[in-house]
């Protein structure tokens, strides 16, 4: 796998990996509130669900890890199964939630997926 590859992969398990800090433990500071947009009654009343998502965060963040580490075709395959899990979840949480997700999570996510499937 090519370096640029490799680290589009490992930036973006870093952002779900922070993303998973911010949802399971900083829900209901300031920066998640801010990051998120939501209330303080919000975030204290979701504070739960919010940490079960990033729990999520914090697989799509393994799965990219253990694609960005492990040797082919294994990794090759983890690789493009976690990134089009990513774009996928951002499409819906664009959709759903916010079209700044679609920015934060597809538009990186497809971008490493085209890097990794043309160093493949």
């Amino acid at each position: 796998m090519s370096i640029i590859a490799t680290a589009v992969v490992w930036a973006i398990a870093c952002l779900h990996l922070y993303i998973l800090v911010l949802e399971m433990f900083l829900w209901t500071g300031p920066r998640a509130r801010a990051a998120f947009g939501t209330s303080a009654e919000f975030a204290a009343q979701t504070k739960a669900l919010a940490a079960n998502q990033g729990l999520y965060n914090g697989f799509l963040a393994a799965g990219l890890v253990w694609g960005a580490v492990a040797p082919d075709p294994a990794g090759f395959q983890a690789r493009t199964f976690f990134l089009v899990c990513v774009a996928v979840a951002g499409l819906y949480g664009a959709a759903t939630a916010s079209r700044k997700i679609l920015f934060v999570q597809t538009v990186p996510a497809l971008i490493g997926l085209a890097l990794v499937l043309l160093a493949h």
